[in-house]
């Protein structure tokens, strides 16, 4: 059936078929053709206009050079180290464009290729080389080039799915016997950490994980070792998922595509990693039109994608390729992710980021993205941005929303300055003020918990939270809200709303239940006191909406409550009951309050006095 069979010939014999005037196509990632490049630089006295393409590289990139300008000129798809200067010093250009979009501009022929350089394994007693690690554009360069020269490397692992080349697309073989180039991951750092813990949640059981390269990722991995059948549809992986898998924490078991596969189209890591998918079945490796496709995408349940941002203004707009006006990386799947984990059943898109760069002193949650800056994702597509102060959910958000949400997640040396810019434009009303210890905010408080079958997330409220409250105002029925408030309280406005929200956390601190529905929270339940700092007691009151209940949330916010207001050194709480509210009371009773009746206001009265409660501390940390 296959009747060529390609020369076998030195890397300077096969070179010799670039000319002048060509484009050509250069292996990416771990497996650039380091031997092929290097012999086309040495052509470089006899070459002219010599377009060289191609995704991130490591690994040198000497034909970016200034000496070589009029031999050869590159052009970017992803700008990484090794180019960057060159991009952003003329000598090089840079083409924005969706990961998944990039083959196309082979196959149309808006693009065409004349010589493509790859690496790959050994062929098999069928003729069948392997692109290995790297099969991302390469499959369609492989397809449409005029001449393909390949380097046969025995250190290429042999990779499954839509990745195999035959002898007879190939032109020339080049024989090289060396290592891969390894991508080694840091040191987990505590920003990193911090960030993952907020993310973690995020992710459910069966929830399938798109994850790019970095710290964030890895850090992400490291907490879901408790979760089940967790699969993977992604652009590329590293080593942080060989762990998970080895655990039988990944086992792609329920995806709704590819059951049973990892779905990547290339991987950068060490060698074990390397080692780990060399003709592992478990792995399909396919070309980004396909694995980067938001149709594809969006047939994966439970979507998860997390990328990341250089910069995201209050509106919600981030940018991911550029610092200002220099580009720093691509677009990349970042948009092919995004969108299609939206349209994925359950899917969760999430922009990770440190909430500051330049060792703290700029901040990357910003009034108005810097001058030049490139949107990569557009605030319309954003849903979820998470630093390490916790996460901000935009989808469905008005502006204001979205600015309360995104000030609240920056680092606190910049909130004020972030809340004067969105008063300054209108953005966020005038009268909202951050909490007086807004970097004290314990999130060591928030948990998820099941509470006798309700899911519910456990956190403190925060200033965001004010709409929420106001929707868990007028849910409620009319007997609630008197139980509540002593009178038939009609309405709950916004301005009151952000005052309840807006939180010392430690004289005025509110504990809240949410509910899950359409990938925001919900408010079901909120437990609150507010102390008076001369006697040392706070008025405490608990609410929680009619469907929750008997469930076992009241008596829940309460104990974390108090063991809250004894950190800060209150001795009792104090409060009202209705008269018809015999859950409350027995509740109290429960839990050693004393409850009595006063016949006059026609209420009962609790008082709970903590027997070992502490002096009162200067600073009131998490408990």
């Amino acid at each position: 059936m296959f009747t060529h069979h390609p020369p076998t010939v030195s890397a300077g014999e096969a070179i010799a078929a670039v000319h002048s005037g060509n484009r050509v196509l250069v292996g990416s990632g771990c497996a650039a053709p380091q031997p092929l490049l290097e012999a086309l630089v040495a052509r470089a006295g006899e070459l002219h206009d010599v377009e060289l393409v191609h995704l991130l590289t490591f690994g040198l990139a000497p034909y970016v050079d200034a000496q070589f300008r009029d031999a050869f000129r590159h052009n970017a798809f992803f700008v990484g180290r090794n180019v960057r200067d060159a991009v952003n010093d003329g000598r090089a250009d840079f083409t924005p464009i969706f990961l998944s979009e990039i083959s196309a501009l082979f196959y149309s022929g808006q693009m065409p290729l004349d010589v493509a350089l790859i690496m790959v394994s050994p062929p098999d007693r069928n003729g069948f080389c392997s692109l290995g690690i790297h099969v991302d554009i390469l499959l369609a360069g492989v397809r449409t080039a005029r001449t393909v020269v390949a380097l046969v490397n025995p250190h290429m692992p042999r990779t499954h799915g839509d990745s195999f080349v035959h002898t007879s697309q190939i032109d020339f073989l080049v024989e090289h016997d060396a290592a891969l180039l390894e991508l080694m991951s840091q040191p987990l750092d505590d920003t990193s950490m911090a960030i993952a813990r907020h993310i973690a949640p995020l992710v459910k059981n069966e929830s399938t994980l798109q994850l790019g390269i970095g710290n964030i990722p890895n850090a992400v991995l490291s907490l879901l070792d408790t979760h089940r059948d967790l699969g993977i549809h992604t652009e590329m992986f590293s080593d942080g998922v060989v762990d998970l898998i080895e655990k039988g924490v990944i086992t792609n078991a329920r995806k709704g595509l590819h059951d049973g596969k990892a779905v990547t189209s290339f991987a950068m890591g060490t060698q074990r990693l390397y080692d780990f998918i060399d003709d592992n079945p478990f792995f399909e490796f396919h070309p980004s039109e396909y694995t980067n496709a938001p149709r594809v995408i969006a047939q994966n349940r439970r979507m998860v994608s997390i990328n990341s941002a250089i910069q995201v203004d209050l509106t919600g707009q981030v940018c991911a390729d550029s610092i200002g006006p220099r580009f720093y990386s691509g677009i990349g799947g970042q948009v092919d992710f995004v969108r299609g984990t939206a349209m994925s059943p359950g899917g969760r898109a999430i922009i990770a980021l440190p909430s500051t760069a330049r060792g703290g002193k700029v901040s990357r949650i910003v009034p108005v993205l810097d001058e030049g800056a490139g949107v990569v994702t557009s605030r319309g597509d954003v849903q979820y941005v998470v630093t390490e102060y916790g996460v901000a959910y935009l989808h469905g958000k008005s502006i204001r929303q979205r600015a309360t949400a995104l000030i609240e997640v920056a680092h606190p040396d910049f909130r004020e300055a972030l809340r004067e810019a969105a008063v300054a434009r209108c953005i966020v009303p005038s009268h909202w003020e951050l909490p007086t210890e807004a970097d004290r905010y314990p999130d060591a408080m928030e948990s998820q918990e099941n509470l006798r079958g309700l899911n519910v997330r456990i956190r403190p409220l925060r200033s965001s939270d004010a709409d929420r409250l106001m929707a868990f105002f007028y849910s409620h029925k009319p007997e609630t809200i008197y139980g509540r408030y002593r009178y038939p309280k009609k309405s709950l406005p916004r301005e009151e709303a952000l005052r309840l929200c807006t939180l010392d956390y430690r004289r005025h601190f509110a504990l809240a239940a949410f509910v899950e529905k359409g990938g925001d929270e919900h408010i079901v339940g909120v437990a609150r006191y507010m102390m008076s700092e001369r006697t040392r007691a706070a008025e405490c009151a608990i609410v929680v909406h009619e469907s929750c209940r008997r469930k076992g949330v009241a008596r829940f916010l309460y104990e974390k409550l108090r063991e809250r207001a004894m950190c800060c050194g209150i001795r009792e709480f104090t409060g009202e009951i209705g008269s018809d509210a015999d859950a409350a009371q027995q509740l109290y009773r429960a839990l050693g309050a004393d409850v009595v009746f006063d016949r006059k206001a026609q209420v009962y009265r609790f008082v709970d006095r903590f027997a070992d409660a502490p002096e009162m501390p200067s600073d009131c940390p998490p408990p």
